[in-house]
Protein backbone atom coordinates (compact mmCIF):
# COMPACT_ATOMS: atom_id res chain seq x y z
CA UNK A 1 0.00 0.00 0.00
CA UNK A 2 2.79 2.42 0.87
CA UNK A 3 4.26 1.77 -2.60
CA UNK A 4 1.14 3.10 -4.31
CA UNK A 5 1.38 6.60 -2.82
CA UNK A 6 4.19 8.78 -1.54
CA UNK A 7 3.55 9.26 2.17
CA UNK A 8 5.37 11.38 4.72
CA UNK A 9 6.04 9.84 8.09
CA UNK A 10 5.16 13.11 9.88
CA UNK A 11 1.63 12.95 8.49
CA UNK A 12 1.02 9.78 10.50
CA UNK A 13 2.70 10.87 13.72
CA UNK A 14 0.90 11.79 16.92
CA UNK A 15 1.45 15.52 17.60
CA UNK A 16 1.78 14.75 21.34
CA UNK A 17 4.44 12.02 21.39
CA UNK A 18 5.77 12.79 17.86
CA UNK A 19 5.91 9.07 17.06
CA UNK A 20 3.86 6.96 14.64
CA UNK A 21 0.25 6.71 15.78
CA UNK A 22 -0.41 3.81 18.11
CA UNK A 23 -4.05 2.71 18.36
CA UNK A 24 -5.20 5.97 16.68
CA UNK A 25 -8.41 7.67 17.82
CA UNK A 26 -10.11 10.80 16.49
CA UNK A 27 -11.70 13.64 18.47
CA UNK A 28 -14.64 15.82 17.23
CA UNK A 29 -12.42 18.45 15.53
CA UNK A 30 -11.03 15.74 13.22
CA UNK A 31 -7.46 15.40 14.57
CA UNK A 32 -6.11 12.00 15.53
CA UNK A 33 -3.81 10.91 18.39
CA UNK A 34 -2.51 7.82 20.10
CA UNK A 35 -5.16 6.50 22.46
CA UNK A 36 -2.85 6.72 25.48
CA UNK A 37 -1.51 10.18 24.57
CA UNK A 38 -4.89 11.88 24.20
CA UNK A 39 -6.21 10.17 27.34
CA UNK A 40 -3.29 11.56 29.35
CA UNK A 41 -3.92 15.00 27.86
CA UNK A 42 -7.61 14.93 28.78
CA UNK A 43 -6.82 13.77 32.32
CA UNK A 44 -4.63 16.89 32.74
CA UNK A 45 -7.52 19.07 31.60
CA UNK A 46 -10.14 17.43 33.83
CA UNK A 47 -9.65 20.14 36.46
CA UNK A 48 -10.37 22.86 33.89
CA UNK A 49 -13.84 23.87 32.82
CA UNK A 50 -13.18 23.15 29.14
CA UNK A 51 -11.15 20.67 27.06
CA UNK A 52 -9.07 21.55 24.02
CA UNK A 53 -7.41 19.90 21.04
CA UNK A 54 -3.59 19.98 21.46
CA UNK A 55 -3.17 20.69 17.73
CA UNK A 56 -5.83 23.21 16.66
CA UNK A 57 -6.75 24.52 20.16
CA UNK A 58 -10.48 24.05 19.51
CA UNK A 59 -12.28 23.88 22.84
CA UNK A 60 -15.04 21.53 23.99
CA UNK A 61 -17.38 22.09 26.92
CA UNK A 62 -17.77 18.34 27.48
CA UNK A 63 -14.97 15.80 27.46
CA UNK A 64 -14.50 14.68 23.83
CA UNK A 65 -15.61 11.20 22.89
CA UNK A 66 -12.67 9.17 21.53
CA UNK A 67 -13.54 7.27 18.34
CA UNK A 68 -11.14 4.64 17.02
CA UNK A 69 -9.97 5.43 13.48
CA UNK A 70 -9.84 1.96 11.90
CA UNK A 71 -8.78 3.21 8.47
CA UNK A 72 -5.87 5.20 9.89
CA UNK A 73 -4.86 2.25 12.09
CA UNK A 74 -4.69 0.04 9.01
CA UNK A 75 -2.57 2.56 7.08
CA UNK A 76 -0.12 2.96 9.97
CA UNK A 77 0.28 -0.80 10.31
CA UNK A 78 1.00 -1.12 6.58
CA UNK A 79 3.60 1.64 6.82
CA UNK A 80 5.31 -0.17 9.69
CA UNK A 81 5.50 -3.32 7.57
CA UNK A 82 6.66 -1.86 4.26
CA UNK A 83 8.54 1.27 5.38
CA UNK A 84 8.22 4.74 3.89
CA UNK A 85 9.12 5.52 0.28
CA UNK A 86 11.61 8.34 0.00
CA UNK A 87 11.78 9.12 -3.73
CA UNK A 88 11.08 12.83 -3.83
CA UNK A 89 8.96 14.00 -6.77
CA UNK A 90 9.42 17.47 -8.25
CA UNK A 91 6.68 18.87 -6.04
CA UNK A 92 8.78 17.88 -2.99
CA UNK A 93 11.50 20.39 -3.87
CA UNK A 94 11.33 23.82 -2.27
CA UNK A 95 10.00 26.63 -4.42
CA UNK A 96 10.12 30.42 -3.89
CA UNK A 97 7.11 30.29 -1.57
CA UNK A 98 8.30 27.29 0.45
CA UNK A 99 10.56 26.90 3.48
CA UNK A 100 13.65 24.93 2.36
CA UNK A 101 15.49 22.28 4.35
CA UNK A 102 18.63 23.81 5.88
CA UNK A 103 20.57 20.50 5.65
CA UNK A 104 19.97 19.66 2.00
CA UNK A 105 22.77 20.37 -0.44
CA UNK A 106 22.23 21.21 -4.09
CA UNK A 107 18.54 21.45 -4.90
CA UNK A 108 16.83 21.66 -1.52
CA UNK A 109 13.72 19.76 -0.52
CA UNK A 110 10.74 21.35 1.19
CA UNK A 111 10.98 21.48 4.95
CA UNK A 112 8.28 19.52 6.76
CA UNK A 113 9.12 20.74 10.26
CA UNK A 114 11.11 23.46 12.02
CA UNK A 115 12.79 22.83 15.38
CA UNK A 116 12.48 25.62 17.94
CA UNK A 117 15.48 24.21 19.84
CA UNK A 118 17.87 23.70 16.91
CA UNK A 119 16.40 26.75 15.09
CA UNK A 120 16.70 24.77 11.87
CA UNK A 121 14.12 23.56 9.30
CA UNK A 122 14.26 19.92 8.13
CA UNK A 123 12.94 17.88 5.22
CA UNK A 124 11.52 14.42 5.95
CA UNK A 125 14.88 12.71 5.56
CA UNK A 126 16.90 15.05 7.77
CA UNK A 127 14.09 15.23 10.33
CA UNK A 128 14.26 11.49 11.04
CA UNK A 129 16.89 11.76 13.84
CA UNK A 130 14.39 13.85 15.81
CA UNK A 131 12.11 10.83 15.85
CA UNK A 132 14.82 8.23 16.47
CA UNK A 133 17.34 9.85 18.84
CA UNK A 134 16.17 10.03 22.48
CA UNK A 135 18.04 13.29 23.06
CA UNK A 136 16.25 14.91 20.10
CA UNK A 137 12.76 13.60 20.78
CA UNK A 138 12.23 16.27 23.42
CA UNK A 139 12.81 19.09 20.91
CA UNK A 140 9.80 21.22 19.98
CA UNK A 141 8.80 20.69 16.34
CA UNK A 142 6.43 23.07 14.55
CA UNK A 143 5.21 23.59 11.02
CA UNK A 144 7.92 24.99 8.70
CA UNK A 145 8.64 28.62 9.61
CA UNK A 146 10.73 31.36 8.04
CA UNK A 147 10.71 33.30 11.30
CA UNK A 148 13.17 31.20 13.29
CA UNK A 149 15.71 34.03 13.44
CA UNK A 150 13.20 36.05 15.44
CA UNK A 151 14.04 33.72 18.31
CA UNK A 152 17.73 34.76 18.36
CA UNK A 153 18.94 37.64 20.53
CA UNK A 154 20.73 40.09 18.23
CA UNK A 155 23.09 41.09 21.04
CA UNK A 156 24.13 37.73 22.49
CA UNK A 157 23.25 35.38 19.63
CA UNK A 158 21.31 33.22 22.09
CA UNK A 159 17.78 31.80 21.92
CA UNK A 160 15.27 34.17 23.54
CA UNK A 161 13.33 31.96 25.95
CA UNK A 162 12.41 34.64 28.49
CA UNK A 163 10.17 37.71 28.55
CA UNK A 164 10.83 40.91 30.49
CA UNK A 165 7.53 42.30 31.73
CA UNK A 166 9.18 45.47 32.91
CA UNK A 167 10.39 46.38 29.41
CA UNK A 168 7.78 44.31 27.53
CA UNK A 169 10.26 42.47 25.30
CA UNK A 170 11.65 39.00 24.61
CA UNK A 171 15.13 38.39 26.03
CA UNK A 172 17.72 35.64 26.31
CA UNK A 173 19.29 34.24 29.47
CA UNK A 174 22.31 36.57 29.19
CA UNK A 175 20.04 39.61 28.78
CA UNK A 176 18.29 38.66 32.03
CA UNK A 177 21.63 38.83 33.85
CA UNK A 178 22.72 42.03 32.14
CA UNK A 179 20.42 44.89 31.02
CA UNK A 180 17.33 43.36 32.63
CA UNK A 181 18.78 42.52 36.01
CA UNK A 182 16.19 43.09 38.74
CA UNK A 183 13.31 43.31 36.28
CA UNK A 184 10.09 41.29 36.38
CA UNK A 185 10.99 38.32 34.15
CA UNK A 186 9.12 35.14 33.24
CA UNK A 187 9.52 32.41 30.66
CA UNK A 188 8.22 33.12 27.17
CA UNK A 189 5.80 30.23 27.62
CA UNK A 190 4.37 31.75 30.83
CA UNK A 191 3.93 35.15 29.20
CA UNK A 192 2.35 33.48 26.17
CA UNK A 193 -0.16 31.79 28.48
CA UNK A 194 -1.05 35.15 30.04
CA UNK A 195 -1.39 36.88 26.67
CA UNK A 196 -3.37 33.91 25.36
CA UNK A 197 -5.95 34.55 28.07
CA UNK A 198 -6.08 38.21 27.03
CA UNK A 199 -6.46 37.14 23.41
CA UNK A 200 -9.44 34.96 24.28
CA UNK A 201 -11.06 37.92 26.05
CA UNK A 202 -10.45 40.18 23.06
CA UNK A 203 -11.88 37.57 20.70
CA UNK A 204 -14.94 37.31 22.92
CA UNK A 205 -15.44 41.07 22.69
CA UNK A 206 -14.97 40.99 18.91
CA UNK A 207 -17.40 38.13 18.47
CA UNK A 208 -19.92 39.78 20.78
CA UNK A 209 -19.60 42.99 18.79
CA UNK A 210 -20.10 41.01 15.57
CA UNK A 211 -23.28 39.51 17.01
CA UNK A 212 -24.51 42.94 18.08
CA UNK A 213 -23.78 44.46 14.69
CA UNK A 214 -25.45 41.55 12.89
CA UNK A 215 -28.56 42.14 15.01
CA UNK A 216 -28.42 45.82 14.06
CA UNK A 217 -28.18 44.92 10.37
CA UNK A 218 -31.24 42.71 10.72
CA UNK A 219 -33.17 45.48 12.44
CA UNK A 220 -32.12 48.01 9.81
CA UNK A 221 -33.34 45.64 7.11
CA UNK A 222 -36.64 45.23 8.91
CA UNK A 223 -37.06 49.00 9.06
CA UNK A 224 -36.30 49.29 5.35
CA UNK A 225 -38.90 46.61 4.60
CA UNK A 226 -41.42 48.39 6.82
CA UNK A 227 -40.81 51.69 5.00
CA UNK A 228 -41.19 49.98 1.64
CA UNK A 229 -44.34 48.15 2.71
CA UNK A 230 -45.93 51.28 4.18
CA UNK A 231 -44.96 53.35 1.17
CA UNK A 232 -46.44 50.74 -1.19
CA UNK A 233 -49.70 50.79 0.74
CA UNK A 234 -49.76 54.59 0.64
CA UNK A 235 -49.26 54.52 -3.13
CA UNK A 236 -52.11 52.07 -3.61
CA UNK A 237 -54.46 54.09 -1.38
CA UNK A 238 -53.47 57.26 -3.19
CA UNK A 239 -54.47 55.74 -6.52
CA UNK A 240 -57.78 54.48 -5.11
CA UNK A 241 -58.84 57.77 -3.49
CA UNK A 242 -57.72 60.06 -6.26
CA UNK A 243 -59.36 57.89 -8.92
CA UNK A 244 -62.79 58.94 -7.49
CA UNK A 245 -61.89 62.57 -7.94
CA UNK A 246 -59.82 62.17 -11.07
CA UNK A 247 -61.41 65.07 -13.02
CA UNK A 248 -60.67 67.55 -10.27
CA UNK A 249 -57.34 66.33 -8.84
CA UNK A 250 -55.58 64.66 -11.78
CA UNK A 251 -52.90 67.34 -11.78
CA UNK A 252 -52.32 66.74 -8.07
CA UNK A 253 -51.86 62.92 -8.18
CA UNK A 254 -48.52 63.00 -9.92
CA UNK A 255 -47.18 65.53 -7.44
CA UNK A 256 -48.24 63.51 -4.39
CA UNK A 257 -46.81 60.28 -5.87
CA UNK A 258 -43.44 61.91 -6.48
CA UNK A 259 -43.31 63.25 -2.94
CA UNK A 260 -43.98 59.81 -1.48
CA UNK A 261 -41.42 58.12 -3.70
CA UNK A 262 -38.81 60.76 -2.95
CA UNK A 263 -39.38 60.44 0.78
CA UNK A 264 -39.31 56.66 0.52
CA UNK A 265 -36.00 56.74 -1.36
CA UNK A 266 -34.50 59.20 1.10
CA UNK A 267 -35.37 57.15 4.16
CA UNK A 268 -34.46 53.78 2.62
CA UNK A 269 -31.11 55.17 1.48
CA UNK A 270 -30.46 56.48 4.98
CA UNK A 271 -30.91 53.05 6.52
CA UNK A 272 -29.08 51.39 3.64
CA UNK A 273 -25.98 53.53 4.19
CA UNK A 274 -25.98 52.81 7.92
CA UNK A 275 -26.50 49.11 7.27
CA UNK A 276 -23.63 48.96 4.78
CA UNK A 277 -21.38 50.74 7.28
CA UNK A 278 -22.21 48.16 9.95
CA UNK A 279 -21.61 45.33 7.47
CA UNK A 280 -18.18 46.77 6.68
CA UNK A 281 -17.43 46.86 10.40
CA UNK A 282 -18.51 43.21 10.72
CA UNK A 283 -16.23 42.22 7.84
CA UNK A 284 -13.28 44.01 9.46
CA UNK A 285 -13.99 42.42 12.85
CA UNK A 286 -14.19 38.97 11.25
CA UNK A 287 -10.88 39.58 9.49
CA UNK A 288 -9.26 40.61 12.78
CA UNK A 289 -10.81 37.64 14.56
CA UNK A 290 -9.37 35.31 11.90
CA UNK A 291 -5.90 36.83 12.33
CA UNK A 292 -6.11 36.47 16.10
CA UNK A 293 -7.35 32.89 15.73
CA UNK A 294 -4.39 32.10 13.49
CA UNK A 295 -2.02 33.73 15.98
CA UNK A 296 -3.58 31.83 18.88
CA UNK A 297 -2.70 28.54 17.19
CA UNK A 298 0.95 29.41 16.79
CA UNK A 299 3.20 27.37 19.04
CA UNK A 300 6.12 29.70 18.47
CA UNK A 301 6.01 31.84 21.61
CA UNK A 302 8.32 34.52 20.30
CA UNK A 303 6.49 34.87 17.01
CA UNK A 304 3.27 35.15 19.01
CA UNK A 305 4.64 37.84 21.33
CA UNK A 306 6.14 39.87 18.50
CA UNK A 307 2.90 39.96 16.53
CA UNK A 308 0.45 40.10 19.45
CA UNK A 309 0.61 43.87 20.21
CA UNK A 310 -0.35 44.97 16.68
CA UNK A 311 -3.06 42.34 16.24
CA UNK A 312 -4.60 42.69 19.71
CA UNK A 313 -5.21 46.41 19.36
CA UNK A 314 -8.93 46.92 19.02
CA UNK A 315 -9.91 50.39 17.97
CA UNK A 316 -12.93 51.90 19.69
CA UNK A 317 -15.96 52.59 17.51
CA UNK A 318 -16.45 56.28 18.30
CA UNK A 319 -20.02 56.57 17.10
CA UNK A 320 -21.58 53.13 16.46
CA UNK A 321 -25.04 53.29 14.85
CA UNK A 322 -27.96 51.97 16.79
CA UNK A 323 -31.46 50.91 16.00
CA UNK A 324 -34.51 51.67 18.07
CA UNK A 325 -37.43 49.73 16.68
CA UNK A 326 -40.74 51.51 16.84
CA UNK A 327 -43.71 49.71 15.46
CA UNK A 328 -45.07 52.72 13.56
CA UNK A 329 -46.78 52.78 10.22
CA UNK A 330 -44.99 55.25 8.11
CA UNK A 331 -47.42 56.59 5.50
CA UNK A 332 -50.84 55.87 6.97
CA UNK A 333 -51.36 59.53 7.83
CA UNK A 334 -51.14 60.24 4.13
CA UNK A 335 -54.02 57.87 3.46
CA UNK A 336 -56.09 59.47 6.22
CA UNK A 337 -55.53 62.88 4.74
CA UNK A 338 -56.50 61.58 1.29
CA UNK A 339 -59.76 60.16 2.62
CA UNK A 340 -60.64 63.49 4.18
CA UNK A 341 -59.93 65.22 0.90
CA UNK A 342 -62.25 62.83 -0.93
CA UNK A 343 -65.09 63.54 1.51
CA UNK A 344 -64.79 67.31 1.24
CA UNK A 345 -64.59 67.18 -2.56
CA UNK A 346 -63.85 70.26 -4.67
CA UNK A 347 -64.64 73.02 -2.20
CA UNK A 348 -61.82 71.93 0.11
CA UNK A 349 -59.46 70.54 -2.52
CA UNK A 350 -56.98 73.39 -2.30
CA UNK A 351 -56.78 73.24 1.50
CA UNK A 352 -56.60 69.45 1.63
CA UNK A 353 -53.92 69.26 -1.03
CA UNK A 354 -51.64 71.42 1.07
CA UNK A 355 -52.32 69.15 4.03
CA UNK A 356 -51.52 66.05 1.95
CA UNK A 357 -48.20 67.47 0.80
CA UNK A 358 -47.28 68.33 4.38
CA UNK A 359 -48.16 64.84 5.57
CA UNK A 360 -45.88 63.22 3.00
CA UNK A 361 -43.00 65.47 3.97
CA UNK A 362 -43.49 65.03 7.72
CA UNK A 363 -44.47 61.34 7.78
CA UNK A 364 -43.46 59.43 10.89
CA UNK A 365 -40.23 58.16 9.38
CA UNK A 366 -37.76 56.70 11.86
CA UNK A 367 -34.51 58.59 11.88
CA UNK A 368 -31.42 56.99 13.46
CA UNK A 369 -31.03 58.79 16.78
CA UNK A 370 -27.65 59.42 18.34
CA UNK A 371 -26.82 56.64 20.74
CA UNK A 372 -28.35 57.29 24.13
CA UNK A 373 -26.14 57.56 27.20
CA UNK A 374 -25.78 54.27 29.12
CA UNK A 375 -28.18 53.80 32.01
CA UNK A 376 -27.44 50.44 33.67
CA UNK A 377 -24.10 49.00 34.77
CA UNK A 378 -24.39 46.47 31.94
CA UNK A 379 -24.62 49.41 29.53
CA UNK A 380 -21.52 51.00 31.05
CA UNK A 381 -19.56 47.75 30.87
CA UNK A 382 -20.07 47.81 27.11
CA UNK A 383 -17.55 50.70 27.10
CA UNK A 384 -15.16 49.15 29.63
CA UNK A 385 -11.50 49.92 28.89
CA UNK A 386 -8.48 48.08 30.28
CA UNK A 387 -6.28 50.72 31.92
CA UNK A 388 -2.77 50.33 33.30
CA UNK A 389 -0.66 52.82 35.24
CA UNK A 390 2.45 54.35 33.70
CA UNK A 391 5.46 53.83 36.04
CA UNK A 392 7.32 56.63 34.19
CA UNK A 393 4.80 59.15 35.59
CA UNK A 394 4.64 57.76 39.17
CA UNK A 395 5.93 59.87 42.04
CA UNK A 396 8.74 58.15 43.94
CA UNK A 397 6.49 57.62 46.97
CA UNK A 398 4.13 55.46 44.91
CA UNK A 399 4.69 51.73 44.32
CA UNK A 400 3.16 50.17 41.19
CA UNK A 401 2.27 46.45 41.14
CA UNK A 402 -0.19 43.81 39.83
CA UNK A 403 0.61 44.30 36.18
CA UNK A 404 0.66 48.11 36.63
CA UNK A 405 -2.95 48.13 37.87
CA UNK A 406 -2.35 48.68 41.60
CA UNK A 407 -0.69 51.67 43.32
CA UNK A 408 0.18 52.15 46.98
CA UNK A 409 1.70 55.01 48.96
CA UNK A 410 5.16 54.20 50.40
CA UNK A 411 7.06 56.26 52.96
CA UNK A 412 10.37 55.22 51.46
CA UNK A 413 11.09 56.57 48.00
CA UNK A 414 11.10 54.01 45.19
CA UNK A 415 14.17 53.65 42.98
CA UNK A 416 12.69 55.02 39.77
CA UNK A 417 14.95 56.28 37.02
CA UNK A 418 14.68 59.97 36.06
CA UNK A 419 11.98 60.71 33.50
CA UNK A 420 10.50 64.01 32.22
CA UNK A 421 6.93 62.69 32.72
CA UNK A 422 7.43 61.84 36.42
CA UNK A 423 5.53 63.84 39.06
CA UNK A 424 8.30 65.21 41.25
CA UNK A 425 6.43 66.61 44.25
CA UNK A 426 2.76 65.56 44.04
CA UNK A 427 1.96 61.92 44.92
CA UNK A 428 0.34 61.19 41.57
CA UNK A 429 0.44 58.78 38.61
CA UNK A 430 -1.20 58.72 35.15
CA UNK A 431 -2.52 55.90 33.00
CA UNK A 432 -0.51 54.67 30.02
CA UNK A 433 -3.59 54.68 27.82
CA UNK A 434 -5.24 57.84 26.56
CA UNK A 435 -9.02 58.14 26.84
CA UNK A 436 -10.98 59.15 23.75
CA UNK A 437 -14.46 58.27 22.55
CA UNK A 438 -16.53 56.52 25.22
CA UNK A 439 -14.65 54.89 28.11
CA UNK A 440 -15.63 53.37 31.44
CA UNK A 441 -13.43 52.07 34.25
CA UNK A 442 -13.64 51.25 37.94
CA UNK A 443 -11.23 51.09 40.86
CA UNK A 444 -11.19 49.74 44.42
CA UNK A 445 -9.71 52.03 47.06
CA UNK A 446 -8.64 51.61 50.66
CA UNK A 447 -6.91 53.69 53.30
CA UNK A 448 -7.36 57.41 53.71
CA UNK A 449 -7.38 60.03 50.96
CA UNK A 450 -7.53 59.45 47.22
CA UNK A 451 -8.14 61.64 44.17
CA UNK A 452 -9.66 59.89 41.14
CA UNK A 453 -9.05 62.17 38.19
CA UNK A 454 -9.28 62.77 34.46
CA UNK A 455 -6.57 65.09 33.13
CA UNK A 456 -4.77 66.39 30.07
CA UNK A 457 -1.29 64.93 29.69
CA UNK A 458 0.43 68.34 29.70
CA UNK A 459 -0.46 68.97 33.35
CA UNK A 460 2.62 70.28 35.19
CA UNK A 461 4.98 67.67 36.67
CA UNK A 462 7.16 69.86 38.86
CA UNK A 463 5.32 73.19 39.27
CA UNK A 464 3.58 74.57 42.33
CA UNK A 465 0.69 72.89 44.13
CA UNK A 466 -2.10 74.42 42.05
CA UNK A 467 -0.36 73.59 38.78
CA UNK A 468 0.31 69.93 39.56
CA UNK A 469 -2.39 68.50 41.82
CA UNK A 470 -5.50 67.09 40.16
CA UNK A 471 -8.58 69.28 40.51
CA UNK A 472 -6.66 72.45 41.41
CA UNK A 473 -6.32 73.69 37.82
CA UNK A 474 -8.26 73.88 34.55
CA UNK A 475 -6.43 70.85 33.11
CA UNK A 476 -7.97 68.24 35.41
CA UNK A 477 -11.24 67.09 36.97
CA UNK A 478 -11.06 65.09 40.21
CA UNK A 479 -13.23 63.23 42.72
CA UNK A 480 -11.75 63.59 46.21
CA UNK A 481 -12.47 60.39 48.19
CA UNK A 482 -11.75 60.73 51.90
CA UNK A 483 -12.88 57.73 53.96
CA UNK A 484 -16.66 57.67 53.26
CA UNK A 485 -17.13 61.24 51.98
CA UNK A 486 -16.69 62.73 48.51
CA UNK A 487 -15.91 66.14 47.02
CA UNK A 488 -15.64 67.19 43.38
CA UNK A 489 -12.79 69.50 42.34
CA UNK A 490 -12.02 71.46 39.16
CA UNK A 491 -9.95 74.62 38.73
CA UNK A 492 -9.62 74.79 42.55
CA UNK A 493 -13.40 74.97 43.00
CA UNK A 494 -14.64 72.38 45.50
CA UNK A 495 -18.18 70.97 45.50
CA UNK A 496 -19.13 68.69 48.44
CA UNK A 497 -21.13 65.53 47.65
CA UNK A 498 -23.25 64.50 50.66
CA UNK A 499 -23.82 60.88 51.65
CA UNK A 500 -21.88 57.77 52.60
CA UNK A 501 -20.49 55.80 49.68
CA UNK A 502 -18.77 52.52 48.82
CA UNK A 503 -15.07 51.77 48.28
CA UNK A 504 -15.54 51.21 44.52
CA UNK A 505 -15.69 54.17 42.15
CA UNK A 506 -16.77 54.11 38.50
CA UNK A 507 -15.72 56.74 35.94
CA UNK A 508 -17.49 57.25 32.61
CA UNK A 509 -16.18 59.56 29.86
CA UNK A 510 -17.79 60.55 26.56
CA UNK A 511 -14.98 62.63 25.10
CA UNK A 512 -16.86 63.81 22.01
CA UNK A 513 -20.01 64.80 23.93
CA UNK A 514 -17.93 66.39 26.72
CA UNK A 515 -19.54 64.28 29.47
CA UNK A 516 -17.64 63.10 32.57
CA UNK A 517 -19.44 61.17 35.32
CA UNK A 518 -18.33 59.67 38.63
CA UNK A 519 -20.31 56.84 40.26
CA UNK A 520 -20.36 55.00 43.57
CA UNK A 521 -20.52 51.27 42.82
CA UNK A 522 -22.12 48.79 45.22
CA UNK A 523 -25.15 46.65 44.44
CA UNK A 524 -26.35 49.62 42.43
CA UNK A 525 -24.73 52.56 40.64
CA UNK A 526 -25.18 55.96 42.25
CA UNK A 527 -24.26 59.08 40.29
CA UNK A 528 -21.97 61.27 42.39
CA UNK A 529 -21.17 64.02 39.93
CA UNK A 530 -21.59 64.69 36.20
CA UNK A 531 -19.71 67.35 34.26
CA UNK A 532 -20.63 68.65 30.80
CA UNK A 533 -17.89 70.62 29.12
CA UNK A 534 -15.71 70.66 25.98
CA UNK A 535 -12.54 68.57 26.00
CA UNK A 536 -9.83 69.93 23.68
CA UNK A 537 -7.19 67.20 24.07
CA UNK A 538 -6.99 63.44 24.70
CA UNK A 539 -7.47 62.67 28.39
CA UNK A 540 -5.70 60.33 30.82
CA UNK A 541 -6.82 58.70 34.05
CA UNK A 542 -4.95 59.95 37.12
CA UNK A 543 -4.64 58.99 40.79
CA UNK A 544 -3.37 60.96 43.80
CA UNK A 545 -2.80 59.06 47.06
CA UNK A 546 -2.31 60.22 50.61
CA UNK A 547 -0.21 58.35 53.15
CA UNK A 548 -1.56 54.83 53.80
CA UNK A 549 -3.82 54.78 50.74
CA UNK A 550 -3.98 52.12 48.01
CA UNK A 551 -6.00 51.84 44.81
CA UNK A 552 -6.43 49.11 42.21
CA UNK A 553 -7.92 49.45 38.73
CA UNK A 554 -10.51 46.69 38.33
CA UNK A 555 -10.47 44.21 35.48
CA UNK A 556 -13.95 44.48 34.03
CA UNK A 557 -15.51 41.70 31.96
Amino acid sequence: MAQGIQLERAKFCCSICLDLLNDPVTIPCGHSYCMSCIKDHLVCEDRKEVYSCPHCRQTFIQRPVLVKNTMLAFVVEELKKTGLQAAPADHCYAGPEDVACDFCTGRKLKAVKSCLVCLVSYCEKHLQPHYDKPQLKKHKLVDPSENLQENICSRHDEVMKMFCRTDQQCICYLCSKDNHKGHDKVSAAAERTERQRELVFIQQKIRQRIQDREKDVKLFQQEEDAINHSADNALRNTDKVFSELIRNIEKRVSDVREKIKSRQKTEVNRYKKVREKVQQEIAELKRKDAELEKLSRSVDHTHFLLNYPSLSHLSENKDPPTVRVRRLRYFEKVTVALSEARDKLQQVLGEEYAKISMMVTEADILKPNPQAEPETRADFLHYACQLTLDPDTANRHLSISKGNRKVAFMREEQKYSPHPDRFEFSWQVLSKESLTGRCYWELERSGRGLLVAITYKDISRAGNFSECVFGHNDKSWALDCYKNSYEFRHNNIKTPIPGTWSSRVGVYLDHRAGILSFYSISETMTLLRQVKTTFTQPLYAGLWLSEGATAEICQLK
